[in-house]
């Protein structure tokens, strides 16, 4: 939201000019008639100074006072400044779901599919202030997560629908987006399908939309859990190789779609690209980092 214009002090400003030209006025009718005998002696030198001093020492009084109320005025600004610095420290704001737990594993409102389906996902892995909350989220952080991580903050109706599709099972590629080096670097499962992004909701996410409301929500998410980190990624310039025409990628949406942040992988194209990842570990010397899933 833009910042609100601060409220102008116009009557102090007005006040005081008038309050100076009457003490002039003042004045200047109270030394004439002193000055009328012009004479040494009847002039009392010291008097009329001090006279001066005080005159001058009890209008100054009330413009001082406006002063205050003008800073005054301005001070309740300052709280605000300070919690958009401790905002800025904040770290990505994660789903606004109150319990994990309640939320079901499946939705009978997403079509059902045979088999694993693959997917490609986007995160930001280096700081970037958003709203003031850091949206940074790397595949580090998602393997630190103790429970289900709700992929929030998708404001795109094709990811959004993509993720509509997800079921609880389906794997995704974890795409590092808007950085240094961008490319896949791991996987993770879909372990709860689509539910509703309750961040959108929320004036301080970095993502709020006040077009969604509770009554008639607008964006979801899904949740998902690490898999494997590559020892190696897959840099979206070698990528782009593979997709030229006659490459193994040449259809992927990754590359089609290049903007959109939720994008569907086909098989041939999954297969494809974790043997690439388990050649470029070995040719490494390297192993990937893997967690595996806990079935019932």
């Amino acid at each position: 939201m833009p910042p609100r214009k601060r409220s102008v002090p116009e009557a102090s400003e007005e006040v005081a000019p008038k309050r100076r030209s009457l003490r002039k006025a003042a004045s200047k009718t109270q030394s004439e008639p002193e000055a009328a005998p012009v004479t040494k002696t009847n002039i009392p030198k010291k008097p009329a100074k001090a006279a001066a001093q005080k005159q001058e020492k009890e209008p100054k009084s009330s413009p001082k006072q406006q002063k205050p109320a003008a800073k005054e005025a301005a001070k309740p600004k300052k709280p605000a400044k300070k919690q958009e610095s401790d905002a800025s420290i904040d770290t990505r704001a994660g789903s606004e779901d109150p319990d994990i737990d309640s939320i079901p594993t499946t939705n009978p409102d997403a079509p059902r599919h045979d088999g694993q389906w693959y997917w490609l996902m986007k995160a930001e892995p280096e700081t970037r202030i958003e709203n003031g909350v850091d949206v940074k989220f790397s595949i580090d952080d998602l393997r630190a997560k103790t429970e289900p991580e709700g992929w929030d903050g998708i404001r795109a109706y094709a990811a959004r629908n993509n993720m509509r599709k997800m079921n609880a099972g389906d794997l995704a590629f974890f795409y590092a987006s808007n950085c240094k080096e961008p490319g896949i670097v791991g996987i993770m499962e879909i372990v709860k399908e689509f539910s509703e992004d309750r961040s959108a909701r929320k004036p301080s996410a970095p993502y709020y939309d006040p077009k969604s409301t509770k009554e008639k929500p607008i964006w979801d998410l899904v949740h998902v859990e690490f898999r494997k980190k590559f020892a190696v990624q897959i840099g979206l310039k070698e990528l782009k190789e593979l997709g030229k025409a006659g490459g193994p990628l040449e259809t992927m949406q990754l590359l089609k779609q290049s903007r959109l942040s939720v994008s569907q992988v086909s098989g041939d194209e999954f297969k494809f690209l974790c043997e690439l990842a388990d050649k470029k570990a070995k040719d490494a010397g390297l192993e990937h980092e893997e967690v595996l899933a806990e079935r019932d």
